[in-house]
């Protein structure tokens, strides 16, 4: 499976300037150990080829969840929500980016780091701005087969999921590797009491006798920016129903369709869970509904929602 483009960006944004991407290094002591705590955020930006234009999407909501992230970890910080917007798009520009890209901000402790445990609130950080150009993961058109993953989905008084923190990952990481091994595309976790949570990197969506249905943000998930943007497609553009509330394993096995939602995985359908065909075992007439009106929506050819996009070039 395709995962990010092996492309480099010319340029990279380092705490507070844009610098050429290969001068941004680092002691290999300032390494691993500061990644613990370490926080990200995934942003896209997607090329309008007849505009002209490229769309950072949702930028202010993808960099409020960054900062509220970094409030939980209790770092130092000191950029605002319009200096981060503004330094995605001159990174961006200064890059000459007119394709699709992945942006990654993300914040570490600075300096030699080789305590664990030891919490320092207010310590001086690394914040970078890192993007490279992006192709989707694999072609939504074939749905993948998934299992229920042996793994259980870390819990809000463990590692809260609404915390997009690097170390949250390695539990999403062991359900994918455990998946490819068995011979599977890709994990759903469950939580402590057997109900569905997500995948590794994005949350999920059912669809029961034509109603959209997601766990709720209470549910041991990420609070997912597309994920919002897909309930607004739903109820708004689509008019149909969809509901947030708990879903059982084996409403996996009987749902008329499923799909994973996210930045990098956008819209991507579920052929089978363990083995069990979901719907006809392909991608199902409501998912692919949802799919082409987010792509549309995204690259400003659908011209509502013109909040949730900011253009890079002026």
């Amino acid at each position: 499976m395709a995962i990010y483009s092996e492309e480099m960006a010319t340029f990279i944004w380092r705490n507070g300037e844009t610098i050429p991407w290969e001068e941004a290094t680092i002691h290999v002591n300032s390494v691993g150990h500061a990644s613990v705590a370490g926080i990200f955020e995934g942003i896209k930006a997607y090329w309008n080829e007849t505009d002209e234009q490229l769309y950072v999407f949702r930028l202010q909501d993808h960099m409020k969840r960054f900062l509220n992230s970094i409030r939980m970890v209790r770092y130092g910080f000191v950029y605002s929500m319009d200096k981060l917007c503004e330094s995605v798009l001159e990174l961006s520009r200064a890059n000459e980016y007119r394709r699709d890209v992945y942006i990654r901000p993300y914040i570490f402790q600075k300096g030699i780091v080789r305590e664990l445990l030891q919490a320092v609130p207010g310590k001086e950080t690394e914040l970078i701005i890192d993007s490279w150009p992006f192709t989707s993961y694999r072609d939504p058109d074939q749905a993948i087969d998934v299992c229920v993953s042996s793994w259980t989905r870390i819990a809000d008084n463990v590692l809260p999921a609404r915390l997009k923190c690097f170390s949250n990952y390695h539990n999403g990481r062991l359900a994918a590797m455990e998946a490819n091994v068995n011979g599977y595309d890709w994990p759903i976790l469950l939580d402590g009491q057997g109900k569905v949570t997500e995948g590794p990197g994005a949350c999920l969506a059912i669809v029961r006798d034509g109603k959209v249905v997601t766990p709720s943000i209470t549910s041991s998930i990420l609070e997912s920016v597309t994920r919002d943007t897909v309930g607004r497609i739903v109820t708004e553009v689509l008019d149909i129903p969809f509901e947030e509330r708990v879903i059982d394993r084996t409403e996996l096995y009987i749902c008329d369709e499923l799909f994973f939602i996210g930045t990098g995985w956008e819209i991507m359908p579920v052929a089978s869970v363990d083995r069990l065909p979901v719907g006809d075992g392909k991608a199902g007439p409501i998912g692919r509904a949802i799919r082409k009106a987010y792509g549309e929506i995204v690259r400003g050819i659908d011209t509502r929602y013109s909040q949730w996009r900011t253009p890079v070039w002026l």
